[in-house]
């Protein structure tokens, strides 16, 4: 007679369940951080778009010719952090001429036809378990034609968060 011992199977299952949970749970969270990867490219692309439209028709320092640190923070959604290490410094806004050349002086800002807001240097940090990677996020841009610049008949609209 053979006799089998089943005590040499004992705790399989328990090492199955670790080899495939681990698998299971580094999956979803890989695919929950995709997501949220996509909201932050979302954000970043809004932001963009907001800080464009702002600077089309936000009184600016005509002096330097640069926007105002207040219409910075408006397009950031008013400060609300929607994304972390997103901050006015991340945020270009340039003031282009007709041929695409950056107005620098006072005198180039009366000839400004278009307006450029890029999203520099922005790094988006990956909370998959295991696996610490920061993301540098490509150039996010958007431009827009010129349309008041702030500047009406009676007064200059500043753009300052309420």
């Amino acid at each position: 007679m053979i006799k089998r011992s089943n005590h040499k199977q004992q705790g399989l299952y328990a090492v199955e369940f670790a080899v495939v949970g681990s698998i299971f749970f580094l999956l979803l969270f890989a695919v929950l951080e995709i997501g949220r990867l996509f909201f932050v490219w979302n954000v970043l692309t809004e932001v963009t778009r907001r800080g464009a439209r702002l600077a089309t028709v936000c009184y600016f320092d005509t002096t330097n010719v640069e926007p105002f640190n207040a219409m910075l923070q408006t397009s950031l959604f008013n400060n609300q952090p929607l994304i972390s290490n997103l901050s006015i410094s991340n945020i270009q806004i340039e003031y282009l001429m007709d041929d695409g050349a950056q107005a620098l002086t006072p005198t180039e800002a009366n000839f400004i036809k278009f307006v450029k807001v890029d999203i520099i240097n922005y790094q988006h940090q990956l909370l998959i378990p295991g696996l610490f990677l920061t993301l540098d996020s490509p150039t996010f841009s958007t431009t827009l034609p010129r349309e008041s610049l702030g500047v009406s008949r009676t007064t200059e609209t500043s753009c300052v968060p309420t």
